[in-house]
């Protein structure tokens, strides 16, 4: 009896946070879980007129054939996966390294002006930073061409040179992102038991050895951890970016999942091979954020339930 008014109470006291939940499980519902009902299409010959359900024609496997037998699939594929395994390294290394050399700074003043330097990129959409980053990147009035003109080297096309495209995008996402990505080490590094590097000092180790011995391994578990986690976004390359600094000239490098499957959509109306397209990176993306967990349960050993 005690328990169950125990329970009663805690649920009263415990409402309004469901009530202030509940706009947030209402979307999730409708725009994630509810539009998968558009699943259908990747197996249907769609005609938009007859709607979602009044479809006649059911074509099994035919839009995936289709889709696979494009002559640019391949290169799609190629270039979603070299982009996206080039930004998770990358996006690891960095915000470690940047962790890493801010930890050593001893004045506070100094450490909070680099945080807040390197934070503000992740703060602005890239519709905006693509406007900045076209002007910035120009071949002909982009300040950094001018520079390297200024030290005698060619003008580089970041934007549209095939070969030059895909380390852009790497790099300009990396400069968005890896200050606040930096924001976990930062705080694995403050768990670390002072007293060891104490020790060290004691021993004779000077910075560097304290950095390979005591620090290095003290934030290894989360290292390996968000390295794992970033298997389940193989195949994300980054639409927003991409989609608002790429161009035709350089499809065959910068092409990805995201922006052919946008192109073939909403630009040439091909909604059945769009889906199916879709439905392949979701199910390649699945496979892989079950992988993900299973190492990241067997290696660092983080669950989700």
């Amino acid at each position: 009896m005690f328990a169950g008014l125990e329970r009663k109470d805690k649920l009263m006291r415990e409402l309004p946070l469901y009530f202030m939940l509940l706009p947030a499980v209402v979307l999730v519902a409708i725009y994630s879980y509810g539009s998968m009902a558009g699943v259908v299409i990747a197996f249907q010959k769609f005609i938009p007129a007859k709607g979602l359900f009044g479809q006649q024609q059911w074509v099994g496997f035919r839009n995936f054939e289709t889709l696979f037998s494009m002559p640019n699939i391949g290169s799609v594929v190629k270039n979603t996966v070299i982009i996206a395994i080039s930004k998770m390294i990358a996006g690891v290394i960095t915000p470690v390294a940047f962790a890493l050399l801010l930890n050593e700074v001893r004045s506070l003043l100094t450490k909070r002006i680099f945080q807040t330097m390197v934070y503000l990129p992740h703060f602005l959409s890239w519709v905006i930073l693509s406007g900045i980053l076209i002007n910035l990147l120009s071949p002909s009035e982009g300040i950094v061409n001018l520079l390297l003109s200024k030290i005698g080297m060619e003008p580089i096309f970041f934007l549209g040179d095939p070969d030059v495209f895909p380390a852009t995008m790497v790099a300009t996402d990396i400069w968005k992102t890896f200050g606040f990505a930096s924001v976990i080490y930062l705080a694995a590094l403050t768990s670390i038991d002072p007293s060891l590097y104490e020790a060290a000092v004691i021993d004779g180790a000077n910075r560097w050895r304290q950095t390979w011995h005591i620090t290095l391994p003290g934030i290894s578990s989360i290292v390996v951890l968000m390295s794992v986690l970033g298997l389940a976004n193989i195949l994300n390359g980054g639409f927003d970016q991409i989609y608002n600094m790429y161009s035709p000239v350089v499809y065959s490098t910068g092409d990805i999942l995201d922006t052919f499957v946008f192109r073939l959509g909403i630009e040439q109306a091909q909604y059945a091979l769009s889906t199916a397209a879709g439905l392949f990176k979701s199910g390649v993306s699945l496979i892989f954020i079950v992988v993900s967990y299973y190492l990241a349960d067997k290696l660092t050993g983080y669950r989700v339930f």
